[in-house]
């Protein structure tokens, strides 16, 4: 190992913020047992115990419409399709008591660009979500959505955020991010909202204090540079949150699920992730945000085994059991978990299992939680 990587490495221990080129020669160059090793230091540094959070929640969809037109995504379909939906409050009332049944009390609630869904039903959904379940958690939508509904109200996205956590909203998905360069954008996510409103969103977010999550989907048709200066602007706007603020909560990357996707038909980008790729990538997620506390660990897309072995290498959460997911499986994600099943796998990694809320505040672990039954429920992580 040279005394190049060394020494970036003593910088990373020491809370300093990593260049580019910095991150890109750990990344290209560093040993994976090496680098493991400084993240696993850093993670203690950030969380100073063997516990390893978790959470219940569900990931449940408003509507599947959208007009994004996202490369990658199987999920959505074009206004007017058949097969398109807007859910009603009975069946929110359903999935909602079963989450509870379950021992969760978030709803993770997302959906896509409809064209005719604008602020005022979002804000009457949260509204009556809240007054019929006022202990609900909504965890919902996500920057691409907001900037998708101040546009349809030629509204600021101060003012679509401000109502919107009136209505109700908790805090705010890291959704949408991909990866937040505009040339990859333009390939697999044109109808989205920029890299720059993305970053936006999430400062106007964190000036309002409504907490939020980072994520990136990686490995389709984006240069390590692309994934690193992601990163770094991930680290720039946690930099300018105000004091009172908690910010990015967490960082969630995962790598791109390719099955049946138009980039795949296309031959523009495949999965070709190994469980190696993913270790680095998390170890130097680590070591490149070193002023957000939280890494997660997508057990959903790289399986139980890499997953575990993360937590060696700087994740320090395992997401959540997710009662119900949609869009990630319809890409081909398909790997399980009930409460039980999460909490072994983490034990079995060598730590301490720990319900949180997301918050990442500690919960005590719900009295005969009903276990989920998995050839009715899909799963996925937690953003």
């Amino acid at each position: 190992m040279s005394k190049e990587i060394q020494s970036i490495f003593e910088k990373a221990l020491n809370l300093e913020h990593l260049s580019l080129e910095e991150g890109l020669l750990l990344f290209e160059e560093a040993p994976t047992s090496a680098m493991m090793a400084v993240a696993n230091q850093l993670r203690f540094k950030h969380v100073p115990h063997q516990k390893v959070t978790w959470i219940i929640d569900r990931n449940s969809n408003t509507t599947n419409v959208c007009i994004a037109n996202c490369k990658f995504c199987n999920f959505y379909r074009i206004p007017g399709h058949e097969e398109s939906y807007i859910t009603d409050i009975e069946t929110y009332k359903q999935k909602i008591e079963e989450t509870f049944a379950f021992g969760g009390e978030q709803l993770l609630l997302q959906g896509g660009h409809h064209p005719d869904l604008g602020l005022k039903y979002y804000c009457d959904l949260f509204s009556e979500l809240k007054s019929l379940y006022p202990n609900l958690k909504l965890h919902a939508l996500g920057p691409p959505e907001i900037a998708h509904i101040a546009k349809l109200e030629q509204a600021s996205h101060e003012e679509v955020l401000t109502s919107l956590k009136e209505a109700g909203l908790d805090s705010l998905p890291g959704a949408g991010a991909e990866i937040l360069n505009n040339r990859v954008r333009r390939l697999i996510s044109r109808g989205k909202c920029t890299g720059e409103e993305w970053l936006e969103i999430m400062r106007v977010a964190h000036t309002l204090n409504i907490t939020t999550s980072a994520t990136m989907m990686f490995g389709h048709v984006e240069t390590n540079e692309e994934r690193i200066e992601h990163l770094i602007s991930l680290r720039e706007i946690q930099s300018l949150k105000p004091d009172h603020a908690k910010g990015f909560l967490a960082f969630i990357p995962w790598p791109f699920q390719d099955m049946d996707t138009i980039l795949k038909k296309l031959k523009r980008a495949r999965n070709t992730c190994t469980g190696d790729e993913y270790i680095r990538m998390i170890a130097l997620s680590r070591m490149m945000l070193p002023n957000i506390i939280n890494i997660q660990a997508s057990w959903l897309t790289v399986g139980k085994q890499v997953a575990q072995m993360c937590l060696h290498a700087g994740a320090n959460d395992f997401g959540s059991i997710m009662i119900e997911e949609n869009v990630v499986s319809a890409a081909g994600a398909s790997y399980r978990f009930t409460a039980d099943g999460i909490q072994n796998a983490i034990r079995e990694a060598g730590f301490i299992p720990q319900l949180r809320t997301q918050e990442y505040e500690e919960r005590e672990l719900p009295a005969n939680i009903k276990q989920q039954s998995l050839d009715k429920s899909t799963l996925t992580v937690d953003v």
